[in-house]
């Protein structure tokens, strides 16, 4: 104390000046917690390119219409092909996925209890193949961060298979006006699944309020893939699609691949695992290829998704055809590069979802509708997916001409949090002649959804969705500037 007082008789200072250097001190460690957790490196194994290998690669998809009577119907694969692949498997299964849980929010349409189906077929191959290493990785949010115990861990868990829940903590802040706060205050707080007392977003369930302010950091493992290795090698899935209950009427696209492009994948989610104090093996033998009449195909993860994207617009040639389906579009230099490529001669088509639907609760349309706008204003050809309740949550583009065709697909929406090394995302992209099967049927969805062929509406005019509204613009800027906004 005694020094305390002398440094205060030195420099003899009102209490004014104390709190200033206070506030001073506070807001400057605020602001150096922002910065560095918004540029902090990023764990080993992400942001990943992995090597443009020929491999055996197919599309698939789920389509939700409305039918020649005005009956929403659907036509989906890709959870029955995930069924498949867990049934194949012979010594690992590695699912990583972001959504996995039963909640359809305020939802009055009748769900497919995708969570419960993929707990129980994991079980059911656990049971029957007892050896088999089985891996769940998902993220946070669905234990609302810690709030509540879900039932399905509890279940998964004691049959021996393990659910590592995704650390987000070393991945950068994508909201750092609240991140600062969260990382020099709050961080180190810990959870408990039995204390809630606040209403939870998602359920039910009571949660923490430790819950809301990990919430607010606006990051996530983002990721949806599944690894197994068959009788035929590796094979794995990349997908926009959540086993989540509320999701299972939304239409989605999948890519499904075998050899050494499968391993890259598993390797990515070692890293993941890695992170998160988890582990995944998985013996990894050789360095393969198939046969070159395949076409190419590359693992993509984080940043190297967008830096690829970005590339793939900025080389498209006049007379070339673009197509993108996306669920969320809003980042700037993809649009800014749409609409170059717009003007240089390259047909350019995007399908957005409106943003309307979102479990049961409506939304304002923001961004895709700002974004629409701007696009449409510049010349390019828009449409809305017609979605009646469920989300159109495509993340695909393509890129073709007479003979070449190039395509990415996966977990990404074309936003920075997707893109810029915040969230952990998963995307595949493949080079080919355009005439292989993957880009016929990948080009084949797009067509149908775009010009509502088959007697399958699927989408409406720019007009129907169109919104003008400087203000709301003006908002959409901001949270895409910002970081304050889920998309």
């Amino acid at each position: 104390m005694r020094i305390f007082q002398r440094i205060h008789q030195k420099l003899n200072w009102s209490p004014r000046a104390y709190l200033g250097l206070v506030l001073g001190l506070l807001a400057l460690g605020y602001l150096s917690s922002a910065i560095y957790h918004s540029l902090k490196p990023l764990p080993d194994g992400l942001n990943y390119t992995g090597k443009l290998r020929h491999a055996p690669v197919k599309f698939i998809a789920d389509q939700t219409y409305i039918d020649a009577q005005g009956v929403q119907q659907q036509q989906h694969q890709i959870f029955k092909e995930i069924l498949g692949l867990i049934d194949a498997a012979q010594s690992t299964i590695v699912v990583d996925m972001f959504l996995f849980n039963a909640e359809v929010g305020t939802s009055k349409q009748q769900h497919q209890p995708l969570t419960q189906q993929l707990t129980e077929a994991l079980i059911h191959k656990r049971q029957m193949q007892p050896n088999i290493e089985i891996k769940v990785i998902t993220d946070p949010i669905n234990s609302v961060y810690g709030g509540i115990a879900p039932e399905h861990y509890r279940q998964l868990r004691q049959a021996g298979i393990d659910v590592i829940e995704t650390d987000l903590t070393p991945l950068r802040a994508s909201n750092p006006l609240w991140s600062g706060f969260w990382y020099l205050c709050y961080q180190g707080i810990p959870n408990n699944a039995e204390k809630g007392w606040l209403p939870s977003p998602f359920g039910q369930d009571k949660i923490t309020l430790r819950s809301y302010f990990s919430l607010f950091n606006f990051k996530a493992n983002h990721r949806k893939t599944i690894v197994v290795d068959t009788t035929e090698g590796w094979k794995a899935l990349v997908t926009s699609l959540n086993p989540h209950d509320g999701s299972s009427r939304h239409s989605n696209i999948a890519l499904v691949v075998t050899g050494n492009t499968a391993v890259d994948i598993l390797q990515t989610e070692q890293a993941v695992a890695r992170m998160s104090q988890g582990n995944v093996s998985g013996v990894i033998v050789g360095e393969f290829e198939a046969d070159r009449s395949y076409p190419q195909v590359q693992v993509l993860t984080e940043q190297a998704i967008w830096d690829a994207s970005l590339a793939m617009i900025e080389n498209a040639k006049a007379q070339e055809h673009l197509d993108l389906a996306m669920f969320y579009l809003s980042e700037r230099k993809v649009i800014q590069a749409l609409i170059a490529a717009q003007q240089r001669g390259v047909q350019v088509r995007v399908l957005l979802d409106p943003n309307k639907d979102a479990f049961g609760r409506e939304k304002n349309g923001i961004p895709n509708r700002q974004v629409a706008s701007e696009l449409n204003a510049a010349g390019v050809s828009v449409r809305w997916c017609n979605t009646q309740g469920e989300q159109c949550h495509n993340k695909m583009m393509i890129k073709s001409n007479a003979k070449q065709a190039e395509l990415t697909l996966g977990s990404a929406n074309f936003t920075a949090r997707n893109f810029k090394n915040y969230n952990l995302e998963t995307n595949l992209r493949v080079v080919g002649q355009v005439q292989d099967p993957v880009f016929q049927d990948a080009q084949h969805y797009f067509n149908t959804a775009w010009s509502n062929l088959e007697g399958k509406n699927m989408s409406v005019d720019y007009a129907v969705y169109a919104d003008e509204s400087k203000w709301k613009y003006a908002v959409y800027r901001f949270m895409e500037w910002s970081g304050l906004s889920t998309f």
